[in-house]
């Protein structure tokens, strides 16, 4: 089984920097402004990060909170041409790094590992599935899901309209009423990894 090493959320630091509202205020405005670029740019693709750290050598999935209401995992998507890795890493920094994109050079790299999943929406609808539906040719959007290393200790400085949550995998599995498919998966995409609990 390949290694994980898992450092203690209490490693991490956590401040504070301007609100990043979303985009779109609903889920049908999320969707039509999909289909508009879908006519201009093609196929969506969004990078997803699944950073795990431990508490009490329990594995905990970092999630980001919105207006104390939905989770979701750090992540946004791509513009056309851009390798997923490098723009995971913009993403990460713009999101969880210092308020100041100066500081992002002098701060701990983020590690993108291995892809974990992928999900695809077959039209301009809410359903994704981890599979192409065999009638659909031209699926709407690719959701790919990474495996963020962390590092030893590191800032995340998040953005005042969220919230970032460690919550733990028993919480999280089986649990889609909660977390809806997505991230009710994560702790069966993890089960194949051995995990390497650090101290304090």
């Amino acid at each position: 089984m390949p290694n994980v090493t898992l450092y203690p959320l209490e490693n991490y630091t956590f401040g504070a920097k301007d609100a990043q509202p979303e985009e779109d205020s609903s889920v049908a405005a999320r969707l039509k402004r999909l289909e508009n670029d879908y006519e201009t740019q093609g196929m969506r693709r969004t990078v997803e990060a699944v950073m795990v750290v431990h508490q009490h050598n329990h594995p905990h999935v970092l999630m980001l909170q919105i207006a104390n209401a939905f989770f979701k995992l750090p992540g946004h998507y791509l513009q056309p041409g851009v390798d997923e890795r490098e723009g995971l890493k913009n993403i990460l920094n713009e999101r969880l790094g210092a308020a100041d994109p100066n500081e992002w050079a002098n701060e701990p790299q983020w590690e993108i590992g291995e892809c974990l999943s992928t999900w695809w929406r077959p039209n301009f609808e809410s359903y994704m599935y981890p599979y192409i539906p065999a009638h659909v040719t031209k699926p709407k959007e690719k959701k790919t899901l990474y495996l963020v290393h962390m590092p030893p200790n590191k800032v995340l400085t998040v953005p005042k309209n969220m919230k970032v949550l460690a919550i733990p995998l028993f919480e999280v599995y089986d649990n889609a009423a909660r977390y809806g498919a997505q991230l009710s998966a994560i702790p069966h995409l993890l089960s194949r990894y051995d995990f390497e609990y650090k101290p304090m």
